[in-house]
């Protein structure tokens, strides 16, 4: 009885019917950890990175204060991480002005900095994934659904993103409305942003429907991410 009851101390997360953290997503929270941390210090901005970072702020503890009662796989808490280091290099600049965008620009001939464009791209292509993954357990959604729903939530959270933007930048910070939107002269940009957002997302979908007809398995059950499935 006493050598049950060390052993159940002993293994907490067993306990609370959690599988262990794996070594991957050790790797993958120490990497986000310091990207974000590199990133904020000296902005370009101070005050359009802080703008930047609120729903960060709001986003990642929801990630924790819900790690109980649905734990993403790690291939998903990978996509979003690498989602959120690109947006913590874009704040660190403003979008407009981001560094990796203004070398893009001069490599293919672009008119503008498209760093902003390839950002949405990868809210699409590497945020539907964990909504995929939520429709499939919790809701049970199987093909259609399975694909429907995360693209339309995807597009919903898109295209409310620019309302709220929109909004923030008027209510909080108007003077850095231009440097926190990234307009850089565009009319319609956010429509485009939208519809690069969804763009991604029908990717990610059919490469997550193409992997299960080929393999017969969820990217998030291939190596190296197999062992963080949560069951």
């Amino acid at each position: 009885m006493a050598r049950a009851r060390s052993r159940a101390r002993s293994r907490p997360a067993a306990a609370a019917g959690l599988e262990p953290v794996t070594p991957l997503l050790k790797a993958i929270l120490a990497i986000y950890t310091i990207v974000w941390v590199l990133t904020a210090i000296g902005p370009k901005y101070p005050s359009d990175w802080l703008l930047e970072n609120l729903l960060v702020f709001a986003f990642v503890p929801v990630l924790a204060f819900t790690w109980r009662r649905f734990r993403f796989s790690d291939f998903s808490y990978f996509s979003m991480a690498l989602f959120l280091a690109l947006h913590a290099y874009g704040a660190h600049y403003t979008y407009a002005e981001a560094e990796l965008g203004y070398r893009l620009q001069e490599w293919f001939g672009w008119s503008r900095n498209h760093y902003d464009r390839i950002v949405h791209f990868s809210f699409g292509l590497l945020m539907t994934y964990p909504i995929r993954e939520i429709v499939q357990r919790k809701l049970r959604g199987r093909r259609f659904w399975a694909s429907f729903i995360p693209l339309m939530v995807a597009l919903g959270i898109s295209s409310s993103y620019e309302i709220v933007e929109s909004w923030v930048a008027r209510l909080v910070s108007p003077e850095l409305g231009t440097a926190y939107l990234g307009t850089q002269g565009d009319e319609w940009d956010a429509q485009k942003d939208m519809a690069l957002a969804g763009a991604g997302a029908a990717l990610a979908l059919i490469l997550a429907v193409g992997c299960r007809r080929l393999t017969g398995k969820e990217l998030r059950e291939l190596p190296p991410f197999a062992r963080g499935n949560p069951r």
